[in-house]
């Protein structure tokens, strides 16, 4: 079947209500009166949609990215990685309940080439159920919250978002697990506190944003990012 376009013609204080209205459609595209610029929403594959489960992810000007690609407009890309963290929610979410959330990448440097596999981008846990169900994170910040920042020309990188039911469980890192966020065995964490499947899940997908068709060197200074990308 052909993917699915919409092109609707509106500002930008319609845009989130058109994402939010069309998370469904395989493409959602909008487009801003005064610029007219395009803006496409596009929803990941059939493949990497297995992971969208329950869970929702927010971030400003964008509304919930869960199960999406990050558009290649208004300098999205860009913005993401500045960006505060964002507000997950998880309706289904136990009011009696507490919770871990994990955010990972797993395809760090690169999804064809994972050496670095997983890279912790947060880890927040003793969460509680009519917290987390709200859109609320009032937990213990194990890994403070670090932006999507995939390096250049290492083609798209998928950010996944795990909800775990705590049960009362003592969380923390090993020392070494705190030295540095690459590298981090997500599996043996979750056998050492015997975690299972998660209640929730979801992840978006993003690429460096000079990888972009659309990017244009500055004529002055580098086009190499300022930070090392993550």
């Amino acid at each position: 079947m052909a993917p699915t376009l919409l092109w609707v013609s509106m500002d930008w204080t319609m845009k989130l209500a058109t994402a939010a209205l069309f998370l469904g459609l395989t493409m959602v595209v909008t487009r801003d009166e005064d610029e007219g610029d395009m803006c496409l929403y596009e929803a990941l594959s059939d493949t990497d949609a297995v992971l969208c489960k329950g869970l929702e992810v927010f971030y400003p000007e964008l509304g919930n990215i869960g199960c999406m690609f990050v558009p290649d407009c208004n300098n999205y890309r860009q913005k993401i990685t500045h960006w505060a963290e964002p507000i997950v929610k998880f309706p289904g979410a136990l009011e009696g309940a507490t919770y871990i959330l994990v955010m990972v990448d797993p395809d760090a440097p690169s999804r064809s080439s994972p050496k670095a596999q997983f890279w912790r981008h947060w880890l927040v846990t003793d969460i509680k159920g009519t917290d987390i169900k709200k859109g609320k994170l009032q937990g213990q910040e194990l890994s403070p919250y670090q932006p999507p920042s995939p390096p250049a020309q290492t083609g798209f990188h998928r950010y996944q978002f795990f909800v775990y039911l705590q049960e009362g469980k003592n969380i923390s890192l090993h020392s070494k697990e705190n030295k540095t966020r690459a590298s981090w065995k997500m599996d043996k964490f979750l056998n050492r506190f015997h975690l299972s499947e998660p209640e929730a899940s979801t992840q978006f997908m993003t690429q460096n944003y000079q990888d972009s068709p659309n990017y244009q060197t500055p004529g002055t200074g580098s086009s190499e990012p300022r930070d090392k990308p993550k």
